[in-house]
């Protein structure tokens, strides 16, 4: 069936497959990240895998449907929560502690620093909506001289990629200690920071 501009109309039960395809898909890739497997989503969508591939296009096609309600919205409202504050060292551990933060909460998260499907177009926008504000906020560090000389937006990169790599693959510290190492990381690259205020409440 297609509408009067020839485009193609699920049927309703097409349609309740879809959505409940992309409902299960958020709900599982907040869990596990996009690596979840594709058999549990379908079998929290109640249809087969067969669907999601032939709905949705398989693997890619399914994080480009969801991604804004797993990932996106959050990144996006760290890096608008950061900018929005004026003092350039207070920014830098805000923004620090919050995408640590979520790289703890959400694997997800990891899945798009680390560009592990570089087939989505939307996770590589996001990727590169993350880089340049890194590159800004390097920038705006050493102009205010709270950043150590040497600390590059190559460095920022490392830093966030080396953090997904371990929760990816090495698993979750207890939330305490790796509060306790965001300390460190931020110690490690401003000068005279105090320890940063994270977010409480996250197991």
């Amino acid at each position: 069936m297609s509408d009067f501009r020839g485009a193609p109309v699920l049927r309703a039960d097409a349609r309740r497959n879809v959505d409940r395809i992309r409902h299960a898909a958020v709900q599982v890739f907040r869990e596990r990240g996009f690596s979840a497997p594709l058999e549990e989503i379908a079998a929290a969508a109640n249809v087969s895998k067969a669907t999601i591939f032939n709905r949705l296009g398989g693997r890619v096609g399914l994080i480009d449907a969801v991604i804004d309600d797993v990932v996106a919205a959050e990144l996006r409202a760290v890096i608008d929560d950061a900018r929005s504050v004026v003092e350039v060292r207070e920014r830098i551990r805000i923004y620090i502690g919050a995408l640590r933060d979520l790289q703890y909460r959400l694997p997800a998260v990891n899945d798009v620093l680390l560009q592990e499907y570089r087939d989505s177009e939307p996770l590589l926008a996001l990727c590169d909506a993350g880089t340049t504000f890194h590159d800004s906020l390097v920038a705006q560090g050493h102009s205010a001289g709270v950043l150590v000389h040497d600390f590059t937006s190559a460095d920022f990169q490392a830093l966030a990629r080396d953090n997904a790599l371990a929760l990816k693959y090495g698993g979750r510290p207890p939330r305490a200690d790796y509060d306790r190492r965001t300390a460190f990381v931020l110690g490690g690259i401003c000068s005279s920071v105090s320890a940063p205020a994270l977010p409480r409440g996250h197991s």
